[in-house]
């Protein structure tokens, strides 16, 4: 029997075959629905090694999507890597990998540039997390009636990658931006400007005056020392807050989940696995995960909630299918011999 054909899907096409905003957070329930339901994937926590440069970070993602046959399986892994010491360079600080493998033989059939991926993939989850259980979602709210004022702490590839994700969710907000470099921040509020649904954008010298006034806080900062994390307390953030943390503690202090009305996670084994390595000190355990809070019916309640996802390689997967289907269709990609 003949291998199946291996095609490498770089960057470019990658982006080309994204799926559109709706169909994004789509996929994203799918992946967040499917960790909840009892046999329907299989996520390990990730598997990790530290490399010599400071705060480096490489993990393996491995992930399954059952479906209802074979033929509707999803298997593969993310290889993803995180280097602060990147930007420096003027690249990226995460690279990754995506393989996706034939179901019912375990041959791989695709290899993709993860970047894309990743940033989409993860401001799509924040989107989901956002719709469901934003301001717009709680009691008395008024959907899309009331222009909103959202914060992104972080100016780098994942404050971007969620910047048509806001302006989807919540048409018509106000960016607060804030990033240590005043040139990412003001670059950020450039393209938000340019955004479907973002009606103004605004730098602030600091993360706390950033956040003071915004009813939904992204944080996306770089991953920095212990003793510069969780400065985000309490006492930053407006009693109904919407939180939705993707850089693990960098920026939200324990004490704001501790006290929050709702506190999310993607998948609980992986937070808790990351809270044991000293990840989430003085966190709580979660009330849910996203996904069971959605099949559960989980209203929005009064006070602040906060969503955390930390990145699921199943979402990757999810993702990288519906690309490989929409760039084999288009013509993209290029057969590697094996």
């Amino acid at each position: 029997m003949a291998l199946p054909p291996l095609r490498w899907f770089g960057a470019a096409d990658v982006v080309a075959a994204m799926p559109p905003l709706e169909e994004r957070l789509r996929l994203a329930e799918l992946t967040m629905t499917a960790l909840a339901r009892p046999g329907a994937s299989q996520l390990p926590p990730k598997i990790a090694i530290h490399p010599r440069p400071t705060d480096s970070f490489v993990h393996a993602m491995p992930a399954h999507l059952r479906g209802v046959t074979v033929d509707d399986d999803l298997v593969g892994m993310k290889w993803v890597a995180g280097y602060a010491t990147n930007n420096a360079l003027g690249m990226a600080s995460i690279s990754a990998v995506v393989v996706l493998n034939d179901p019912e033989t375990g041959v791989p059939v695709a290899m993709l540039d993860g970047g894309p991926i990743t940033a989409q993939r993860t401001a799509a989850i924040s989107g989901l997390a956002i719709r469901r259980f934003g301001p717009d979602a709680g009691a008395g709210a008024t959907p899309g009636g009331t222009p909103r004022h959202v914060a992104i702490i972080g100016a780098g590839v994942q404050g971007r990658s969620h910047l048509e994700v806001l302006g989807g969710v919540l048409p018509g907000m106000t960016l607060h931006v804030f990033d240590a470099s005043p040139e990412r921040a003001a670059a950020l509020a450039d393209a938000a400007c340019a955004t479907a649904g973002i009606a103004a954008a605004e730098l602030h010298p600091t993360a706390r005056a950033a956040v003071e006034a915004a009813e939904v806080i992204v944080t996306a900062a770089s991953f920095g020392p212990p003793e510069d994390r969780q400065v985000m307390t309490n006492a930053w953030l407006r009693p109904d807050a919407t939180v939705v943390p993707i850089d693990y503690a960098t920026y939200c202090a324990a004490e704001v989940a501790r006290e929050a009305a709702l506190f999310l996670v993607d998948q609980r084994e992986q937070f808790l696995a990351n809270r044991d390595a000293g990840n989430f000190d003085g966190y709580p355990d979660p009330m849910a995960t996203i996904g069971e809070a959605i099949l559960a019916g989980t209203p929005r309640p009064a006070g602040r909630a906060v969503i955390s996802h930390l990145g699921v390689g199943l979402a990757d997967l999810v993702f990288a299918d519906a690309i490989v289907r929409a760039a084999t269709t288009a013509g993209l990609g290029t057969t590697l011999p094996r």
